[in-house]
């Protein structure tokens, strides 16, 4: 497994090697029953010494992710799991391996010879889950039935019907120019006066930011983020080798002032921010922060990466306008995803950016995947330019119903000390509780229950978070997501009272 220590770096070089393992281990990367290397040819592969690589050791077996035996090597248990130390076969070499369940597992054990660069990869571990869960809130996304599924269908169809000799050419690197006029229309309407010329389609928010990311962060480079975040936006700047520096974030967004006083020390390269109803918090970033946020990035001549997928799911009034439509010197990239709103099977976003930025982009999408496919734009693009004010107005209303009835049920059945705020828009509920508790534990217990959420844990850089949670008040009719709701309040209720007044023995700096 490959670790990049940051040998100049105020954090010690064994809790950068555990922070590494704990994220793969979490990750669902390194497998229970799979045996790390030895210390010593961690020390050798390393170049440190043989007590960082046993201090990093400690430190993760405190945390019960893995199991240290004399004689017999270090094993991973889980996500803090409790469990006796796998017996896997040995193969003399010191390499991470683990006991294969058949002969076909036995000999793929070489593969965990291969090294990758992948340190944490959380968002697809929380993407799916098993058959066993019945009230899936884990998924920030809108109940499938609340989608315009049928028409965009119809629109694939006719387009795919009707012109035949567009599919059977490749469409532009930039995307299906038909679509970014249609995007211009769309977003000027909303205060964002951008020109088709300025666009870049992506196939989702997801690949928008590991363009940027890749283009634009290397080794070293420091990212700013909101504390929580959103998860997959944590995998894409770390696997970047980009040094993460999270701020919090007070009822107005991110913390400017904290921000700024970082910022003297540490210059950024990039701020990732989704400064509306964010996620996971929900919270709405004031006008006032936005221009702030906007300014520091001019002062340090830095990129910031606007994330909005939710920007049309307001309950009452709009809300502020985005940072880059104050942006008049192209320190902005947009993206704005209409997966979650309109198709999640398409997956189409629009990023805008200006100069050669843009420019770079571009290139970048044009060796991912020599452009987005053309069927699924053209099926959105009619959609949007007809249909889609209309639709969405009515969404909103089906939204901000769900939302009271979240509210309705977490004032009822709610755990003492669970706090919670309600969005002005979005998909997204942040619930914390009181205390500091083993949050995989609960996530466990949660699922035995038939209830899905995302741990909080998973939204912070090296997942220093165990009190909160991430539930999606959308994704469900109104009926199961009271019975969900009523249920984890009741998994949490046991949980927190057998939890109540225990300490932990030690505080593992991971």
């Amino acid at each position: 497994m490959h670790i990049e220590l940051k040998r100049g770096s105020s954090t010690k070089l064994y809790v950068q090697i555990a922070l590494t393992i704990a994220d793969r281990i979490r990750s669902g990367l390194i497998e229970p029953g799979t045996r790390l290397p030895s210390v010593r040819k961690m020390t050798v592969d390393l170049g440190v010494s043989l007590v960082t690589v046993s201090k990093a050791y400690a430190e993760l077996e405190a945390i019960q992710l893995i199991s240290c035996s004399q004689g017999k090597g270090c094993y991973v248990t889980g996500l803090g799991a409790s469990t006796t130390t796998p017996q896997p076969q040995e193969d003399g070499t010191g390499n991470v391996h683990r006991k294969g369940s058949s002969d076909t597992g036995a000999a793929l054990n070489w593969q965990m010879t291969l090294i990758d660069y992948l340190p944490r990869a959380q968002l697809w571990r929380h993407f799916d889950v098993s058959p066993q869960v019945r009230h899936e809130l884990h998924m920030s996304a809108i109940q499938p039935e609340m989608l315009p599924t049928r028409d965009i269908i119809n629109s694939a169809y006719h387009f795919s019907s009707d012109h035949t000799e567009r599919m059977a050419a490749y469409g532009s690197f930039q995307g299906d120019w038909e679509l970014r006029q249609t995007f211009a229309a769309h977003f000027t309407s909303r205060g964002l006066q951008a020109a088709p010329e300025r666009m870049l389609i992506t196939s989702g928010a997801q690949q928008g930011i590991d363009l940027v990311a890749r283009t634009f962060v290397g080794p070293g480079d420091v990212v700013y983020m909101e504390a929580p975040t959103y998860t997959g936006a944590i995998d894409v700047f770390t696997s970047r080798g980009a040094k993460i520096i999270t701020v919090p974030m007070d009822d107005e967004g991110m913390r400017i002032d904290l921000l700024t006083r970082l910022c003297d020390t540490y210059a950024p390269k990039l701020i990732y921010t989704v400064p509306t109803y964010h996620n996971p918090t929900g919270i709405t970033m004031s006008a006032r922060r936005r221009a702030q946020l906007l300014n520091i990035a001019q002062s340090y001549h830095c990129l910031i990466l606007e994330d909005d997928p939710f920007a049309d799911l307001y309950f009452h009034e709009p809300p502020p306008a985005s940072i880059k439509s104050m942006d008049n010197a192209g320190h902005v990239v947009y993206i704005k995803s209409f997966s979650k709103v309109l198709s999640p099977g398409c997956r189409v976003a629009c990023a805008i950016a200006d100069g050669s930025v843009l420019t770079r982009l571009v290139a970048a999408k044009s060796t991912a995947d020599l452009g987005s496919p053309l069927l699924t734009q053209k099926a959105l693009q009619t959609y949007i330019q007809n249909q889609y004010d209309v639709y969405v107005r009515e969404l909103r209303e089906k939204l901000y119903t769900r939302l009271c009835a979240a509210s309705e049920v977490l004032d009822e059945h709610a755990a003492k000390g669970m706090q919670w705020r309600l969005p002005d828009g979005g998909l997204n509920l942040w619930l914390e509780l009181h205390g500091n508790f083993d949050i995989h534990e609960l996530h466990r217990q949660s699922l035995a229950a038939g209830v899905s959420f995302l741990p909080g844990s998973a939204c912070f850089v090296g997942e220093s978070d165990t009190s909160s949670l991430r539930i999606c008040f959308t994704v469900t009719s109104e009926e199961a997501l009271r019975q969900g709701l009523i249920t984890l309040c009741d998994v949490i209720e046991r949980y927190t009272s057998q939890q109540a007044g225990s300490a932990a023995d030690r505080l593992p700096l991971i």
